[in-house]
């Protein structure tokens, strides 16, 4: 449970960060106002897309693994496009969170975040490490 919270922590920062850094990105809170109701936002944000990410995200890395291969991972860049173009999608039918205004925003969305989420991960590797793996 404290890795699913540290993760989603972490996922909600890195989407902070990124609608700071690229334009086409931007988060609706569910109301205007304070600073709670953008955190709550970004908290949810990050939970719609991990649960779009695990589900959908893993089924298509496995059915296109081939194409990956061939592609050298540059279709990564295609599929977390998408998956951002989906978790926006979503949160619209739930009427506020996440915002993509075009596809390649998404392509540019997808390179940050993904880095972005990497560097916190390591940063947060103490956290998410349980005592029985270290030894």
């Amino acid at each position: 449970m404290q890795r699913f919270l540290v993760r989603l922590i972490i996922n909600a920062v890195a989407f902070w960060l990124t609608t700071l850094i690229v334009s086409g990105i931007h988060v609706n809170a569910y109301a205007p106002g304070d600073t709670l109701e953008q955190v709550i936002t970004y908290l949810i944000v990050a939970l719609i897309f991990g649960i779009v990410n695990a589900v959908i995200g893993n089924a298509i890395r496995i059915v296109a693994f081939p194409l990956y291969i061939l592609t050298l991972g540059l279709l990564a860049l295609v599929v977390n496009s998408l998956l951002l173009l989906l978790v926006g999608w979503i949160s619209s039918l739930i009427g506020f969170g996440l915002v993509v205004d075009s596809f390649w925003w998404g392509v540019l969305g997808a390179i940050v975040l993904g880095f972005i989420g990497w560097v916190l991960g390591l940063f947060a590797r103490p956290l998410t490490t349980s005592d029985r793996s270290r030894g």
